[in-house]
């Protein structure tokens, strides 16, 4: 049995999430209490109590949901006494950042107060009600960039994620989005909505923020990564910190490759793909990523589980040690 660790990026984020884990496990409560030390702010309260509101904040959302993630892999490994050995890791966006403290490439306290400075500088990148996002669906991904090409021939618009197949989401100038999205309806898309995010996430509008992101990764420690990392910009694996640190350079103004970094990982023998964080968007995007595919490992279909509670990290522990 192969697996994947995979984390959820921005828009996973709920008030309460990763309160039982706090309160059940003393190593996932470390990891909630050492953000707090390392940010201005106790970010515990707005995790835990809200408002919504401040949660959704970019440069808190970021930190809150790497410190869910970690936290829940903290206490699997730690008093779960599962020894963690994936084929993989891989991180939807922010969740790329997740996936790599997972894989000891970043220390957890670099990586909490570097995601806040992430947040903070693609917040800022553009000026509020400059920049947009919106979800296509049930249009193919070739005439998708054959719209945002048609409308925004210098870039204003493009292609952002590409979360599975029949879901692609654009960014850009918010009045060039909403041409591509008309467009999209005129050519057949079964559905298109406007994001409700604060910033035009993976467009070429974030190159300020990713400007300084890069002089940034300076101040830090990176390692090579314990295990491979399918990176968001390309869909191929990293292991190399000086590859790692360019592929997040770009990540900030490129798409995310999320439907061809599933499909290379069960083509090259994942057969379960593992979620860690609150929800499970990703575990429902995975699985239509493989739709049609067939496991190497022989088993009937894929393995597809997500887990933000002790008893879903329960049932994480079982599956992965093969104590069912």
């Amino acid at each position: 049995m192969s697996y994947a660790l995979c984390f959820p990026g921005q828009g996973s984020q709920e008030v309460g999430m990763g309160l039982e884990l706090y309160n059940t496990f003393h190593s996932a409560k470390d990891i909630f209490d050492e953000a707090d030390d390392a940010l201005s702010f106790k970010i515990t309260d707005v995790i835990f109590n809200g408002p919504d509101e401040d949660l959704k904040r970019t440069a808190i959302t970021q930190p809150a949901l790497l410190t869910m993630g970690v936290a829940a892999v903290s206490a699997l490994e730690k008093e779960m006494g599962v020894a963690l050995s994936p084929m993989y890791g891989a991180g939807h966006s922010l969740g790329e950042y997740t996936a790599l403290v997972s894989a000891k490439v970043l220390s957890f306290r670099d990586a909490v107060g570097l995601v806040n400075k992430r947040g903070e500088w693609m917040q800022d990148a553009t000026p509020e009600g400059v920049g947009s996002m919106a979800a296509i669906l049930g249009l193919d991904v070739a005439e998708i960039v054959r719209i945002c090409e048609s409308v925004a021939p210098n870039m204003e618009c493009q292609p952002a994620n590409y979360n599975s197949p029949g879901q692609t989401v654009i960014s850009g100038v918010k009045e060039f989005v909403e041409k591509a999205m008309s467009e999209a309806v005129k050519n057949g898309a079964k559905k298109v909505v406007t994001l409700n995010v604060s910033a035009p996430f993976h467009s070429r509008l974030m190159m300020p923020a990713a400007v300084k992101l890069r002089s940034q990764f300076e101040k830090y420690i990176w390692s090579d990564a314990a295990w491979p990392i399918v990176s968001n910009v390309s869909s191929f694996p990293v292991l190399i910190a000086q590859d790692i640190r360019k592929a997040l350079f770009e990540q900030t103004f490129s798409p995310v490759f999320w439907a061809d970094s599933v499909v290379r990982m069960a083509k090259d023998g994942v057969s379960a793909f593992l979620e860690f964080g609150p929800g499970d968007v990703l575990t429902g995007l995975n699985k239509r990523c493989v739709k049609g595919l067939s496991p190497k490992s022989g088993e009937a279909k894929f393995v597809t589980m997500s887990a933000s509670t002790p008893k879903e990290l329960e049932a994480m522990a079982e599956y992965i040690t093969g104590d069912k």
